[in-house]
């Protein structure tokens, strides 16, 4: 705790809670199948996740769907367990998940292009300079899933993209930070096929999910039992809205870079950090190697989806 406290003062003296733009109403939801191969070493082994691109008529956000899935998941394991514990010990164990906690927000009419990004219990958003893309738009055609769309290509972070977009669905937006073009972004691929963003299909927003009216985000109801899952959720978990969590902690690329290296040196103590700054407890559990937490170095990235511009 001690050789972290300094670094959380020294970012609370300056950050502020992010106010929320305005929210936006989902209108409609693309899914994409992303794959990227990040070890060029290694040219089999692809990493792949189901995305998802919600569409308001002036905001957007791209965030993954395998994290959704997952975190259903964990409040399917948490009731069923809080039904069958009576108040004893709860292990949750999901097993085979990889998910980015990485999301991107659009917001156009005040052109503005946020990240979000996660650690442990906590949201941090960082203000990133609004995508730009020259695109050069050309006669090519073809269709996807019966969506007549026209050929467009661009360069971005380092890479040339080949985009596929419908000029007959009005929004101009995209995957990731692909976005500009006069009609929804539906497939792209840079010019290696290294970064795909595969089109897996459209839907209106009334298929969307709809919160439980007076539930509160992260929390499982199980009988008389209330159990708030910390870190689970932002505090607006309602998928019809498009709009930053409140709770997220405005910070700079450095000093989240620094944040990253504190919970590397030091997880136990970023944990019971994190967790005071939530209004949480945390405790470890009895048994394992000194309690300590074991952080996953991650996977080997020699080709990162940002490439360094060229000079």
């Amino acid at each position: 705790m001690k050789k972290l406290f300094p670094l959380f003062l020294c970012i609370c003296a300056f950050v502020l809670v992010a106010k929320a733009q305005k929210p936006d109403s989902t209108k409609a939801i693309v899914h994409y199948k992303f794959s990227h191969l990040r070890d060029t070493t290694k040219p089999n082994d692809i990493y792949t996740e189901n995305m998802v691109l919600f569409l308001g008529k002036s905001a957007s956000v791209y965030k993954s769907f395998d994290r959704k899935t997952q975190d259903a998941m964990i409040r399917k394991q948490v009731a069923e367990q809080v039904a069958a514990s009576a108040g004893g010990r709860i292990n949750v164990n999901v097993k085979g998940g990889r998910a980015s906690n990485t999301e991107y927000f659009t917001f156009a009419d005040q052109k503005k292009f946020i990240r979000k990004e996660k650690l442990l219990v906590n949201n941090y958003v960082i203000e990133e300079p609004m995508p730009v893309i020259k695109w050069h738009i050309t006669s090519d055609t073809a269709s996807f899933s019966g969506l007549k769309c026209q050929k467009a290509t661009g360069h971005v972070a380092g890479r040339d993209y080949t985009a596929w977009f419908c000029p007959d669905v009005p929004f101009q937006s995209g995957p990731w930070k692909l976005i500009g073009l006069p009609g929804l972004i539906v497939e792209a691929y840079d010019t290696k096929k290294q970064i795909v963003f595969k089109f897996d299909g459209l839907d209106n927003a009334d298929k969307l999910e709809k919160a439980a009216p007076g539930s509160e985000p992260g929390a499982i109801q199980t009988g008389g039992t209330v159990v708030k899952l910390i870190g689970m959720a932002d505090d607006v978990d309602d998928p019809a809205v498009i709009t930053l969590p409140s709770t997220g902690i405005k910070t700079t690329e450095k000093e989240f870079t620094n944040l990253k290296e504190a919970l590397k040196k030091d997880p136990q103590a970023f944990m019971q950090s994190a967790m005071a700054g939530s209004g949480a407890t945390f405790r470890m559990a009895p048994g394992g190697p000194k309690d300590k937490i074991m952080i996953s170095q991650g996977p080997v990235i020699n080709n990162p989806l940002e490439l360094p511009e060229k000079k």
